[in-house]
């Protein structure tokens, strides 16, 4: 296991490079300590698969250190990293039985065999499969195969990291959560340094203890699932994570405060940083609520999801979305939308320019 550092990390696919929109991965400078469950989150073609393969050696950045344990490994290759990694495809020996194929990392580096024995079936039991050791992998499920998969990771107790690639994408929907669970069960257990790649953010925000949100080839916000719900430095992270997304709703900002259609919308706090830019107002849906004043909208549509209704209403041009329970409008409805103002934030050109009250005040 292994804290790993990436330093004025930039990578292009450009033999030269002319200007930032060039790189794959602009300037990344980032720690993760040993031990940690972290996940790497982002849409298609943002940079996650182009870092995790810098990371593991499969591709040379073309700026920038990474380092395990404060050591320079950014021109090792792979099988000197001493790392593990887990892919979307289960990458098993059909032919052999699950014993075997837990086996082989431990016996490929010369592991005695009574010790083989003994952590073949400590990760068998972890991973619930006891009972298939002796079984032909080819036989097993998909989701026993990326079990099986995932233990080949596990099996070693040396690895500076495990990373996993999307290791969910050919699971059926209805097993991926408890391969999830497991995922995390895992990680208590042995505490190695985890990184899991992932566009779905249920699948990072129940593995990982921080996670890293990139777009366009940045991180735009690295923190625990609380943090990126709550108060999202960006309004990517904002509209990426919640189902439905943050509502962000162009505003005017004068007087020191801010204004939708002339009227003013209490926020969280002070407004900070410069006084140029496109302003608008963050407010997530669960924190939208329906009253006798507020703002004039109409209902557009409703959407019972089970445990609530998503109420979506328009502000002229605007569409506001707000999770309601109980008293529910009727489409074309004329209602007036409320915003809690602790969670209701100013964001200047998509980032983050109130401060939290309890901030101010310190």
């Amino acid at each position: 296991m292994a804290k790993i550092t990436l330093s004025q990390l930039r990578h292009s696919y450009f033999d030269q490079p002319r200007g930032p929109e060039d790189y794959a991965l602009k300037q990344i400078d980032l720690d993760w300590h040993d031990g940690g469950a972290y996940a790497l989150l982002g849409p298609s073609g943002c940079g996650k698969s182009t870092l995790l393969n810098i990371i593991s050696g499969l591709r040379t950045p073309s700026e920038g250190r990474i380092l395990f344990d404060d050591q320079d490994v950014t021109h090792l290759p792979p099988d000197q990293r001493n790392i593990a990694q887990v892919f979307q495809f289960p990458v098993i020996y059909d032919t052999m039985s699950v014993y075997d194929n837990l086996a082989f990392p431990l016996r490929n580096r010369g592991v005695p065999a009574a010790q083989i024995d003994k952590r073949v079936h400590e990760i068998a039991q972890m991973l619930e499969v006891e009972e298939m050791l002796n079984l032909r992998a080819a036989g097993l499920s998909p989701d026993n195969k990326q079990k099986i998969s995932m233990g080949r990771g596990l099996v070693r107790d040396d690895v500076n990291v495990v990373m996993f690639d999307e290791p969910l994408t050919v699971i059926d929907p209805h097993l991926k959560w408890k391969l999830r669970s497991k995922l995390k069960e895992l990680h208590q257990r042995v505490r190695a340094t985890m990184i899991y790649v992932t566009h779905d953010q249920t699948e990072a925000l129940t593995f990982a203890d921080q996670v890293v949100v990139m777009q366009d080839g940045e991180i735009v916000q690295i923190g625990t699932p609380v943090d990126l719900f709550e108060r999202p430095a960006h309004t990517f992270v904002g509209h990426f994570i919640g189902s439905p997304g943050m509502n962000v709703l162009p505003c005017e900002v004068k007087e020191g405060g801010a204004f939708i259609a002339g009227q003013q919308v209490a926020l969280e706090g002070e407004i900070v940083g410069g006084k140029q830019g496109q302003t608008q107002i963050g407010i997530r849906p669960e924190y939208v609520s329906l009253g006798s004043d507020g703002l004039p909208a109409t209902v557009k549509k409703v959407a019972d999801v089970g445990r609530h209704y998503v109420v979506d209403a328009m502000m002229g041009e605007q569409k506001v979305s707000a999770i309601i329970k109980q008293d529910v409008p009727e489409p074309g409805q004329a209602v007036h939308l409320q915003f809690k103002p602790e969670q209701t934030r100013l964001y200047r050109d998509s980032w983050l320019a109130t401060a939290a009250r309890e901030a101010s005040a310190s």
